[in-house]
């Protein structure tokens, strides 16, 4: 029996680095363990033909060829592959899955990852991501991909170093067959995916509501796949986009990765605050229960919005510059879609979620459903409970009517549809949260760490709680995810490793910074980190 591969599946995919793990072997070896639970477990149609893969790929190093030696290797297994014609958000291969009515998606992507990394997502049949069990499937099949080597490629396609790629595209190269020398036993279609992709959108948000506001909109695609689709969708009307590092570019300059959060999004808050403003390091003391007047100063532009690589994932900077947590703007939007959008539905999100939800579920009268951290468990939520939205920490949040799968320009344009409904700019309507939630401040610290040190890591998170954190008494736990801690008081804290990289991630939200601050610093001196 062939030796079983390293390759695990995480809380959104497998990633790896580029020419270490990251190969078009294992890659290869990936599509194969698809394509075997695919043919083991998908019924084929009445015709008798497979239903087919769709295959997408972001603007990272070698994406597009990564993604050609998967479309490869699942039609060399007699499925018909569909795959993009242009780098796209994760959410519109996503929604192609439903449309083309695959069996399944594989996305070539590493998210919001540095940049030296790659990935591999697979969507299952419903758009979302692959679930547990089938997860679970895929994996037990790698010890089958173990024996593929890319021995049928030409020198141009074996990895150049990152950052050093050669001109000759290593698809050209690939189009031999699989690594068995046979030729393609179904056919590899180009499709364009991102149109019927932006008609979707533009049938579940107001667009011309949103276009005729009036609004300065900056938009920041961190380089990533989401480059154009807001702007292409909000052009033509009295609302302006305005973007900044729309192009391609893998090495993601001036960012530790493309991630949407404040320490990335410095060229995006200065648009906003404009060339005269202080530096936005010196502005943080500015948010909801620090110094009010800071959220009342207006920049350059009415609101900033940022996707991260993949673009299934949402940041938003406020008219002063100020961040906006995602904690933040995942009520604001709940509160959207209840309050001006009359939806139906609760909402359900993981349990690194602000305890504001609670709050709002309750005045909307409707239920809340906690997760572990990972869409692949959010998407069935929703699905099960009929939720009319779905979140993560991360700032992915997934929207009912649409695929149960995160979406960085549905949400931004949802939060835009918010700004036109309500005619109040992102803090006030912050502050209209607040007055039903209270004053919430959130933070997450990540905390790298080396092999070696996983073991001793994984002690501490396992072993027994904290009585109390910040000198507030901690009244239950949650260990489905890490560990959970809910303090008397109503804030929370959460340890937990994290499922794609090599972090220690703790998280804390109480009703003041200064608080906040102290649960970390406990929870920390009782890990020992």
């Amino acid at each position: 029996m062939p030796p079983q591969l390293d390759i695990r599946f995480g809380t959104d995919g497998w990633r790896a680095i580029i020419g270490d793990d990251y190969t078009f072997a294992n890659v290869r070896a990936c599509a194969t363990a698809v394509a075997l639970e695919l043919q083991h477990n998908v019924i084929p149609t009445q015709a008798g033909t497979h239903r087919g893969v769709a295959v997408g790929y972001d603007t990272r190093f070698q994406s597009e060829e990564f993604a050609r030696a998967a479309a490869e290797v699942i039609a060399n297994h007699g499925i018909p592959v569909q795959i993009s014609d242009r780098p796209l958000p994760t959410p519109a291969l996503s929604y192609a899955v439903t449309t083309m009515n695959a069996a399944a998606g594989i996305m070539i992507t590493a998210s919001h990852n540095p940049p030296e990394y790659n990935g591999f997502k697979v969507k299952s049949e419903a758009g979302g991501s692959a679930p547990p069990e089938q997860v679970e499937r895929i994996e037990s099949h790698l010890t089958v991909g173990a024996g593929l080597k890319p021995a049928h490629l030409s020198s141009e396609a074996h990895l150049a170093p990152f950052a050093k790629r050669k001109g000759a595209r290593a698809s050209e190269a690939m189009r031999a067959g699989d690594a068995r020398g046979g030729r393609a036993e179904a056919p590899i279609q180009t499709t364009n995916m991102v149109s019927p992709y932006l008609d979707q959108l533009s049938r579940l948000v107001d667009i011309d509501r949103i276009k005729s506001a009036g609004l300065k909109v900056a938009v920041d695609s961190m380089h990533g796949s989401g480059a154009g689709i807001i702007a292409s969708l909000l052009e033509g009307g009295k609302t302006t986009v305005h973007e900044i590092r729309n192009e391609i570019n893998p090495a993601f300059p001036g960012m530790k990765q493309p991630e949407p959060v404040e320490d990335n999004l410095a060229p995006l808050i200065s648009a906003i605050r404009g060339p005269d403003r202080h530096s936005h390091r010196n502005h943080r003391h500015s948010r909801a229960g620090g110094n009010p007047e800071g959220r009342k100063t207006r920049g350059a532009f009415d609101v900033g919005l940022a996707t991260d690589g993949d673009a299934d994932r949402l940041g938003v900077v406020a008219e002063n510059g100020v961040y906006v947590t995602t904690l933040e703007v995942f009520s604001m939007l709940f509160h959207h879609l209840k309050s001006r959008r009359n939806l139906p539905g609760g909402a359900a999100c993981t349990i690194t979620m602000s305890s504001m939800m609670d709050r709002l579920t309750e005045h909307h009268d409707v239920e809340l459903h906690r997760t572990p951290v990972g869409f692949k468990f959010v998407g069935p939520a929703m699905i099960d409970n009929a939720c009319v939205l779905g979140g993560e920490e991360s700032g992915g949040y997934a929207f009912a009517g649409h695929v149960p799968e995160r979406d960085g320009p549905l949400s931004a344009l949802f939060f835009l549809e918010s700004m036109a409904m309500s005619s109040k700019s992102p803090t006030e309507i912050l502050a209209e949260i607040h007055q039903i939630t209270g004053p919430h401040t959130f933070r997450r610290i990540d905390i790298e760490f080396t092999p070696d040190q996983r073991e001793r890591i994984a002690t501490a998170v396992n072993g027994k709680a904290p009585t109390s954190l910040g000198g507030i008494e901690v009244v239950s736990e949650d260990r489905r995810d890490g560990v959970r801690l809910d303090l008397q008081d109503g804030g929370w804290a959460v340890v937990r490793m994290s499922g794609t990289e090599p972090l220690l991630r703790i998280y804390a939200e109480a009703s003041s910074e200064q608080l906040r601050d102290a649960i970390l610093n406990d929870f920390r001196a009782h890990l020992g980190v």
